[in-house]
């Protein structure tokens, strides 16, 4: 391969992978899939390009394009890239487990709250609201060293002592 198909693969690899992680599935597939189509398939870079394919596949809906290409990768050169697609097509072709609807969490839609009440939009002047913020903090008056009573009181000195013979009158009578 030459540097110009590696620095494409490479901008593209990266690209894929960082709109995958954003959950941009669909755009994280087209770059995949450009840079798979510009390294060695039988390389481990490729292998590593083809499986993360295979999560945005499966990421984006796509299950039946994700199973087909970790079966491919089940006979892949690289030992690494065959056991990581062997333990993925394990868990893609893993029964859909039917769930209670009692067992679902409802979260409601609060788009068209948002959209439908006005104090609910977005202050324009937030700007400036920030400022005033920040005018109305109070910062504590700084504290005067001098006014503090820093005297020792001994009371230390009177609980070690008394720690002392409590621990000496409890070894004398045998506790």
């Amino acid at each position: 391969m030459n540097s110009e198909n590696q620095e494409k693969f490479e901008i593209e690899y990266q690209a894929g992978k960082a709109a995958f992680e954003r959950g941009d599935y669909s755009i994280s597939v087209k770059r995949l899939q450009i840079a798979c189509a510009l390294i060695k398939p039988n390389s481990r870079l490729g292998g590593e390009a083809q499986m993360w394919l295979v999560t945005a596949y499966e990421a984006g809906g796509k299950k039946a394009e994700a199973i087909a290409l970790c079966q491919q990768l089940t006979r892949h050169p690289h030992p690494e890239t065959r056991k990581q697609s062997k333990g993925l097509l394990y868990i893609l072709q893993a029964p859909q487990l039917q769930r209670p609807e009692e067992w679902m969490v409802k979260i409601p839609d609060l788009g068209a709250i948002a959209d439908s009440e006005p104090q609910y939009r977005p202050n324009n002047n937030s700007t400036t609201n920030s400022n005033r913020d920040r005018q109305k903090l109070v910062i504590p008056e700084p504290i005067d060293l001098t006014q503090v009573n820093t005297k020792d009181n001994q009371f230390i000195w009177v609980a070690l002592i008394l720690i002392i013979f409590l621990t000496g009158g409890l070894i004398w009578l045998g506790f």
